[in-house]
């Protein structure tokens, strides 16, 4: 049984009136975010049922407090879909996040002080890959790889001369905002000759590799983690996929290492996730995330736009459109009037500051959950141009004009195509 929402409202009418409004903001507006989607219904009913009232600290058939015999089950259930959807030989479904995920491989494989190698986050890279205002980055010593200047893309040499001169125990390859396809043998062959253990974050692109949109890191990553939201249309949760060799010391490393009991409300949302994610639907909208995104790539560039590495292999475009006469952080302000819901991000090599950086990143991921496809990424594309037409004037009144006539025009999109889990 789910939430009542009706016990919400007579309990608490303030928060009961602020999840209406979320509810009615996101079905109103267009999500660009590349790390948000919307989930099922069926994945909202599973994270919202009475399992949130069950202690479960340890594993299946090992726990620490009694009355398990239901959620023993569904956190088996959990991890021999992860594993058969991934093909690995053994899946972790308990961390809370990515973060605490990529921590526990840290205190699985490493030692403080160890070196660690990670793309740069201004590169795209993560937080948690080693930079310096990450716990990652105080506790071990971190070195970074990063994109060519000249094409945006890895240059896997480099890392290879990188690995070579600083011998890293961890090499983490994928990131944050990388428009492009990982190349994961040959980050398998640079760990394996300078001994390290590679780890595949694919937190962004796990449903496309679900899906079958783009090449698995299993086989070639010893490791692998990944959240359960965003490409893979599961709850706010996390998992740690790993081959035989690192099963014990990863469960060990999570718990008792870094955190208690699950939450497991969420490990049952991500079963039902992993689940759908194993339906030829699905496949077919993995697929369709990338034409989408490809979609909106090029017609951004007809229209003038510059975007980093030239393109997109995935879900997610990294644009920098200090050509336009505008920078990042006003232009996701003024989209977010309008309706279209970005985030401003740094673009490799960015000379702005991470807080007012030169560009944006989009995503395509929520966009194709509501059923959308090429024509409406042109229509995105026309509005983003539109607005930043208006927003390069300095003109508030023709801000103001151009932000109305897009926000209309959204809503008018937004009413034609439903939201999963909400328009039932």
């Amino acid at each position: 049984m789910t939430t009542n929402p009706e016990a919400l409202r007579s309990t608490d009418p303030q928060i009961a009136e602020l999840v209406n409004a979320e509810e009615a903001r996101q079905r109103d507006t267009l999500k660009l975010i590349a790390s948000e989607n919307y989930v099922s219904a069926a994945v909202l009913e599973a994270s919202g049922t009475v399992l949130t009232n069950k202690y479960s600290e340890g594993y299946a058939g090992r726990r620490y407090y009694e009355g398990q015999q239901v959620i023993d089950q569904i956190e088996t259930v959990a991890i021999d879909r992860a594993k058969a959807l991934f093909g690995t030989d053994h899946a972790n479904v308990q961390p809370y996040s990515g973060s605490p995920a990529n921590l526990a491989v840290y205190l699985a494989t490493a030692k403080p002080g160890d070196t660690v190698m990670g793309m740069a986050l201004p590169m795209g890279g993560h937080l948690t890959h080693g930079w310096s205002v990450s716990a990652t980055g105080t506790w071990f010593n971190a070195v970074h790889y990063n994109v060519r200047r000249d094409n945006g893309r890895i240059d896997m040499d480099e890392v290879r001369e990188l690995a070579l001169r600083e011998r890293p125990t961890l090499i983490f390859c994928g990131g944050t905002a990388i428009p492009r396809t990982i190349d994961f043998p040959a980050f398998a062959e640079i760990a394996q000759e300078v001994g390290a253990v590679l780890v595949a974050d694919i937190a962004h692109i796990a449903g496309l590799v679900a899906g079958g949109a783009h090449p698995s890191p299993v086989g070639y990553a010893d490791i692998i983690t990944t959240t359960t939201h965003k490409t893979l249309r599961g709850p706010r949760g996390a998992m740690i996929l790993a081959s035989e060799q690192y099963a014990k010391a990863i469960d060990k490393a999570v718990f008792p290492g870094l955190q208690g009991g699950p939450h497991n409300h969420t490990t049952a949302g991500i079963a039902v996730a992993l689940a759908e994610a194993a339906t030829p639907e699905f496949s077919e909208y993995a697929h369709q995330i990338v034409r989408n995104a490809q979609a909106l790539a090029d017609e951004l560039q007809a229209r003038g736009f510059e975007l980093s590495s030239g393109g997109t292999d995935n879900h997610l475009l990294l644009m920098d459109v200090t050509s336009k006469g505008v920078t990042g952080k006003p232009l996701a302000k003024a989209l977010d009037r309008a309706g279209l819901e970005t985030n401003y991000n740094t673009v490799p090599y960015d000379p702005r500051k991470p807080f007012d950086p030169s560009g944006m990143r989009l995503g395509t991921a929520a966009l194709t959950s509501r059923g959308m496809t090429e024509a409406q990424m042109r229509e995105v594309a026309r509005w983003i141009d539109q607005v930043v037409g208006a927003l390069a004037t300095e003109e508030s009144d023709t801000l103001d004009k151009a932000i109305d006539q897009v926000r209309g025009e959204v809503n008018e999109l937004t009413g034609r195509f439903p939201v999963p889990g909400l328009d039932r």
